[in-house]
This record gives structure tokens, C-alpha cells and sequence, in this order.
């Protein structure tokens, strides 16, 4: 009995000092991967605090000025403007997007021919790399050679090309519908892995107990798809608001700042105007409002849980 608890005891030092052993090499492991995040994320970004505070320009590291150029854009009519765009490109695109992608995911998740084939073809729009599908939408909305302008006219419903990205409704309209079209895709991959982790069981018994589909989508899918699709929409507003290449290469923020967003303007300050420091508290207005949402929308879904 005494040497049936001593190897008791033995092997309760080995497991442990294996679990030591584990923790240890998980450490290992993950230092790369934090070194990297050190190197190119936290470092980037506590730099771009500190120029924010200072009075830096391109090749210059300026004195410290506290929050003056945070106050200073409280003043500018074009940042104003700027921050209102971001808002209204934010809040018009996600909901369709998230919309959009929430249909596409049903649609995908029926058994069908070829579906492998078809969602990777429906991931097209989100893979393609941002430049090179706005190029895309850039020949589009060409004042000369748009196709749309050109069905339009064939067809006699109007009498000259339509100039998009030259006239600001039209112009904040487009680089709209440009970021529908390719974060759509985003949502609906995401929501149709969620699609998929609900039980078959759980469908079957609603529709024995006699719940129409639309209940069943109710009360049956919902609740197990909205974590998914809160992350998915918490992410998209981050993406949305930090976009960048989609306008610059569409409009660069024109015409006349209308389609500036924070992004856009950072640059245009920063680097063409070489005013790093008003650049980087540009870029960084946008920093409490998306702590903002990701507190809000985490603490939903952890009471939810």
C-alpha cells in the first residue's frame, strides 16, 4: 500500500513537472509571434502617440505641445467634414454589408451543385487585393468610359455620361457601394461557419413541434449566429473606419473633401502637407470611438453568454 502511494506520489511530480515543462515551451513559442507584434504593431502605434503630442514634421522631431493638435481640430471646417464622412461611409456600409452577407450565407448553406467552387468564386471580392479591385470600380465610374453611363444612354435614359467621382453625393454614393461590394463577401463566410455549427437536431425537433421556417430562423438560428455576427460587424466597423486604399485610389478624398475620411486626411496632412504630428492626432480621433463600440459590443455579448 505504502509503495502504491509512493508511485502515486512519483507520478503526481512527473505530470507536474511535465505541465511545467509545457508552459515553458508554450512561452517559447509564442515569442516570436509577440516579438513580431511588438516590432510592428505596439511600437508603430506608441510612436504615432507620441508624434501626435508634438509638433514633428517629415524629417524633423518636434517639441512636445501636449493636446493642442487635438484642439486645433476641433477648429478645422475640414475635419469636421472629414469625421462626419467617416461616420456616414461607416454607418451606410455596415448594415448593408452585414445585411447582404447574412442572405448570401443562407443562400450558401443549401446543398447545391458545385458549392465549394461557388463560395470560393463568392470570396473573390475580399481576396482580390484592395487596389486592384477599386481599379476595377475606377474604370466603372469613369466620366468617358463608364459602363454604366454607356447602358444608360444606349438605352436613352440619359443624354450625357454620368461624372461619379466628380460631383459629392454621387461621389460618397460610390466609394459606398464599392466597400458593399467587397466586404460583403467577408460577412458571408463568416456567418455561413456559424450557419453550419448549428445542430441539425435542433431544426428538426422545431419543425416536428411545427415552426414555420421563419420562426425556426427566429428562434432556432439567431441565437446561435448572433456572437458570430456581432464579431464580424465589430470587425467591419474597425476595417471601415481605418479604410484607407479603397478612397485614395477612387477619389483621394475629393471632390472638395468630400469623401475624406480619416485615413485619407491623415495621409494628405502628414505626408503631402509633411505635418506628421497633426497626421498622427488625426488618425488617432478615431481611436476612442472604436474602444467605444469593442467595449460596448464585448460586454453584450460576455452578459449574453
Amino acid at each position: 500500500m505504502g509503495r502504491s502511494k509512493g508511485e502515486m506520489r512519483g507520478g503526481a511530480v512527473t505530470t507536474g513537472s511535465l505541465l511545467e515543462r509545457e508552459s515553458s515551451l508554450g512561452i517559447i513559442l509564442m515569442l516570436p509571434g509577440a516579438l513580431l507584434l511588438m516590432v510592428f504593431m505596439a511600437y508603430p502605434f506608441f510612436l504615432g502617440i507620441w508624434l501626435s503630442l508634438t509638433d514633428s514634421t517629415i524629417g524633423r522631431m518636434g517639441d512636445f505641445i501636449g493636446l493642442r493638435n487635438f484642439k486645433d481640430l476641433l477648429t478645422d471646417t475640414i475635419f469636421h467634414q472629414t469625421a462626419w464622412n467617416t461616420f456616414v461611409y461607416a454607418m451606410v456600409t455596415v448594415p448593408f454589408k452585414a445585411t447582404l452577407g447574412l442572405g448570401l450565407a443562407l443562400i450558401l448553406n443549401n446543398r447545391m451543385k458545385f458549392s465549394n467552387p461557388v463560395r470560393a468564386a463568392v470570396m473573390m471580392p475580399w481576396i482580390v487585393p484592395t487596389a486592384l479591385s477599386t481599379l476595377g470600380w475606377f474604370m466603372i465610374f469613369d466620366p468617358v468610359f463608364s459602363p454604366i453611363s454607356w447602358l444608360l444612354r444606349h438605352f436613352g435614359i440619359i443624354s450625357k455620361n454620368i461624372n461619379f467621382l466628380g460631383q459629392p453625393t454621387l461621389a460618397i454614393s460610390s466609394v459606398c457601394l464599392a466597400n458593399i461590394w467587397r466586404g460583403t463577401p467577408f460577412f458571408g463566410i463568416t456567418i455561413l461557419a456559424g450557419l453550419q455549427a448549428v445542430p441539425n437536431e435542433l431544426h428538426e425537433a422545431a419543425a416536428i413541434d411545427g415552426a414555420g421556417m421563419w420562426n425556426r430562423f427566429q428562434h432556432v438560428t439567431v441565437p446561435h449566429i448572433k456572437g458570430v455576427v456581432l464579431i464580424a460587424t465589430l470587425l467591419s466597423i474597425i476595417w471601415t473606419f481605418a479604410d484607407f486604399q479603397l478612397i485614395y485610389v477612387l477619389t483621394k478624398g475629393g471632390p472638395a473633401n468630400t469623401t475624406h475620411i480619416f485615413g485619407t486626411y491623415a495621409f494628405n496632412i502628414g505626408l503631402w502637407a509633411t505635418e506628421i504630428g497633426m497626421g498622427a492626432a488625426i488618425a488617432l480621433y478615431m481611436f476612442p470611438i472604436l474602444m467605444v463600440f469593442a467595449v460596448i459590443l464585448l460586454v453584450y455579448l460576455r452578459r449574453e453568454e
